[in-house]
């Protein structure tokens, strides 16, 4: 663990603090989460893939590491921000300190500066991209910066999902599903595994041909990194899947993709949804969930087709954080119904997906 470290952003603000993790420089996107626990999930959600994370709460890594709570296999997150850093974590399942795990991934973070401030910042200017670096000075850093590419002009997917083909297998099979892997975290499959459904993993860029070779009762699309807009080959992709009437449903990125696969458009929000609090509604019952999210890009309301209907709004900004079809049996939620740790309201709608399998095979 070094000294001085900076956090510079685009926009040319500096904040400078002490370091720990890794001794390295990392250039990404910089987000904010208002979650008050799980940094180590937050971490290793592939969906942080070229992004800088900013944690609100203020105090971090008190209860250290261990080798549950990871949401993938490796962190995903390029930089790590917050106010105080505990250097002596409390925990009886804490394996390693937060400094300690963040070296061995190679990922720089920063501790000691008014998160308020940066927060604040983002809310009112936008997420920017930014710089985290304990080997260059601010000016240098920010000429540095320049020369990188912007997030949204990266496609994130082939860093986050898998390469080939995976299965995991419930105890008592009930179902099986085809799930299109943009960045799945583990806790989906641990769902569907634990409600009978066996799950096999297909790449992101895997034809629909090859997803419904082995007629699945259903097709799951995985949240993931990235703006929806460059992903033309996967929204080709579900088009076809739709056209097979096979049930399908989609979270976060994947509610995006069936979205744009019925002609919607999507755009970016001005500093994402992240956190464990977002209260979203359901336009039916009109119950109020409060919701784990992550997500910086969202579906727009206009020219909604025939038979397409918004099944949940979020409460803050009335965006759209769930759609489902009159007709065919799809489904899709803007937030996370997994997330963990977070709120578990949401669970049941991975057993609606179910259910709505159910009824697709007695027609």
């Amino acid at each position: 663990m070094s000294n001085n470290i900076y956090l510079v952003l685009e926009d040319g603000s500096v904040f400078s603090g002490q370091s720990f993790g890794a001794d390295t420089t990392a250039y990404g996107e910089v987000v904010f989460n208002t979650s008050m626990a799980g940094y180590q999930e937050m971490l290793t959600d592939p969906s942080y893939a070229g992004q800088i994370l900013v944690l609100t709460y203020p105090l971090i890594g008190n209860y250290g590491t261990n080798s549950q709570d990871n949401e993938s296999a490796q962190v995903h997150a390029r930089g790590l921000v917050c106010h105080e850093y505990c250097k002596i974590p409390s925990n009886c399942a804490c394996k390693a300190t937060l400094d300690e795990y963040l070296e061995k991934n190679n990922v720089p973070a920063i501790y000691g500066i008014d998160t308020r401030e940066l927060t604040k910042k983002l809310r009112q200017k936008g997420v920017m991209m930014g710089v985290l670096t304990n080997q260059m000075s601010p000016e240098q850093a920010l000429t540095a910066l320049k020369q990188q590419p912007s997030y949204d002009e990266i496609n994130f997917l082939d860093e986050v999902a898998c390469k080939q083909q995976e299965c995991f297998t419930a105890e008592t099979e009930k179902y099986r599903l085809a799930l299109v892997d943009c960045g799945v975290k583990r806790n989906i499959i641990h769902i569907l595994n634990s409600l009978g459904a066996s799950v096999t993993v297909y790449p992101h860029n895997a034809s629909a041909q090859e997803i419904l070779s082995s007629e699945p009762d259903g097709v799951f699309l995985s949240p993931g990194p990235g703006d929806p807009a460059k992903l033309d080959y996967l929204t080709a992709t579900v088009k076809e899947i739709i056209n097979n009437k096979t049930p399908l449903m989609g979270i976060c990125l994947g509610h995006q993709m069936i979205g744009r696969a019925f002609g919607l458009k999507t755009f970016k929000l001005k500093f994402g949804h992240r956190g464990g609090n977002h209260p979203v509604q359901d336009t039916d019952s009109k119950k109020v969930y409060i919701s784990a999210q992550n997500h910086g890009y969202a579906v727009t309301a206009d020219n909604l087709p025939s038979g397409l209907e918004v099944s949940f709004i979020n409460l803050n900004d009335n965006t759209i954080e769930g759609l489902r079809h009159t007709t065919l049996p799809i489904m899709s939620i803007q937030y996370h119904a997994e997330g963990s740790p977070g709120p578990m309201d949401s669970k049941y709608l991975f057993e609606r997906f179910l259910q709505m399998i159910d009824q697709y095979k007695k027609h």
